[in-house]
């Protein structure tokens, strides 16, 4: 398939950037059903990692099958499939090729207390298992934030200079960022801003609510008058803060939640000119009829 001129001019964007990754990048936007809308929906399957097995799994236990996973990101035509290096490996053989996969590089795990990430896979792993990219977890905000993002510079760095786009996963927590503050509207769009600075090509934030976190951003918020009233104002700032919207930023689905609910959050995305969902728990927790159905309501919300 040629690439669409929306396509095109997303890759304008991405100046300094190699052949090899953007190459990989248009095979990213121009699969599956959102092919070439410049739209993305990606399923991501990190949560063994973070939560554990039955937590992930039970719901739905056919889910525990890897095989399963490539199934359903193939079979529901999503843009592209992420997961830890063990998922991909046992798939990619049988799958070769049929979606777009993203080693998520990067996990933490819910045994321990501290809010860092181990390093779980490598840049070598993603081009042998046939990757467009590599996905890297920070947590702006936490004790171990600067060592994080020491990481991500240098696994980028590697990445890039092998054709590989970097999708970042910016989550805050800790330091001076408070519990409402991981999803509250500055901390959202400070933490999208700092994945874009990292030199992200696609940010992958929290939908952010209307809490406003740090008491020196809130008189700038009330000056300005920057819009925060629904998910659409708020999702519009937070492209603002990826370069004016030019880096692809597409938002967690978050937590298990009904059908509508998550059909209202993608309606609000896509009328802020976010450019997609991540959608993991909502889809693999459900049968894969249901996933399906579901994943094709919200394509169909941002076709």
């Amino acid at each position: 398939m040629l690439r669409t001129e929306v396509v095109r001019n997303i890759l304008s964007w991405y100046e300094g950037e190699t052949p090899g990754l953007k190459s990989n990048l248009s095979r990213l936007l121009m699969h599956g059903r959102l092919g070439g809308t410049g739209r993305m929906v990606i399923l991501p399957v990190d949560q063994g990692f973070e939560h554990g097995p039955a937590r992930s799994f039970a719901a739905n236990p056919v889910a525990y099958d890897p095989h399963y996973l490539y199934e359903l990101a193939i079979e529901s035509k999503v843009s592209g499939y992420a997961a830890p290096l063990g998922l991909l490996e046992q798939g990619a053989d049988t799958y070769a090729g049929e979606v777009p996969l993203i080693l998520k590089v990067n996990s933490g795990n819910s045994l321990v207390s501290n809010q860092d990430q181990a390093i779980t896979g490598t840049v070598e792993d993603a081009m042998r298992l046939g990757c467009v990219g590599v996905g890297f977890t920070i947590y702006p905000g936490a004790d171990s934030s600067y060592d994080m993002i020491e990481e991500l510079r240098e696994i980028s760095h590697e990445a890039k200079s092998r054709g590989l786009i970097s999708v970042v996963w910016s989550y805050p927590r800790g330091g001076k960022v408070s519990k409402d503050g991981e999803t509250g509207f500055d901390i959202i769009a400070y933490a999208a801003h700092m994945a874009a600075l990292m030199g992200a090509t696609i940010i992958k934030v929290k939908l952010p609510t209307a809490h406003v976190d740090l008491d020196a951003a809130k008189p700038v918020y009330e000056q300005n008058g920057i819009a925060t009233a629904t998910a659409a104002d708020r999702v519009r700032h937070i492209m603002q803060a990826a370069f004016a919207g030019k880096r692809l930023v597409v938002f967690s689905g978050g937590a298990a939640k009904n059908r509508q609910e998550l059909l209202d959050e993608v309606q609000g995305i896509r009328d802020g000119g976010g450019n997609g969902s991540i959608i993991g728990r909502n889809s693999f927790q459900r049968s894969k009829e249901e996933a399906i159905a579901l994943l094709n309501e919200v394509m169909d919300i941002y076709a």
